[in-house]
């Protein structure tokens, strides 16, 4: 896994076969921070990222300046390895060992970016999308970036933005 830009530019994170992760291509990752550059300031971001995984966003994320960044993953060895490579990095994220429905349930923080890649296979899709727009957990003119694969169309939903593809990846974006 490598980090693509900013004070962590180029690192390569060496990641166990064992890890059940799908990390998010480098081409779709490049291509979706190109665009949250021309849109966000980063230092001044609150970011969660959901189904972490190997950390991959979260660590962008935190190369680019954002300090305050919560990963969740129901995984122990995914949040081992999330935690290992904060301090690793020097980076104070939160990293939290839970079920994401469980935590979107009882969100005890807001965020300007919920960032979630679940499983392409997950059968509720729609569930995540109305749990992270309800209620708190985004701030109000929040943006909700879900990745998904091929087959997801969530263009009639009262917060859809826009969708964006990358081969068999595809960030569709909602905004609060």
């Amino acid at each position: 896994m490598r980090i693509i830009s900013g004070k962590f530019k180029g690192r390569i994170i060496p990641v166990s076969p064992k890890l059940k992760a799908r990390p998010t291509t480098d081409k779709a990752k490049e291509a979706l921070f190109n665009r949250l550059n021309f849109e966000i300031e980063y230092e001044s971001l609150s970011v969660l990222d959901l189904f972490s995984g190997t950390g991959n966003i979260s660590l962008e994320f935190a190369s680019r300046g954002v300090e305050d960044i919560t990963a969740v993953d129901i995984r122990h060895e995914h949040v081992k390895f999330i935690n290992s490579t904060f301090k690793q990095l020097g980076i104070n994220g939160i990293v939290l060992q839970t079920d994401v429905f469980k935590f979107l349930s009882r969100p005890k923080k807001s965020y300007h970016l919920v960032f979630a890649d679940p499983p392409y296979d997950m059968e509720n899709f729609d569930e995540l999308v109305e749990l992270t727009l309800s209620g708190e957990l985004l701030k109000d003119k929040g943006l909700f970036i879900l990745e998904h694969g091929p087959g997801k169309d969530f263009s009639k939903h009262k917060n859809f933005a826009d969708v964006r593809s990358y081969g068999k990846v595809h960030f569709t974006r909602f905004e609060k």
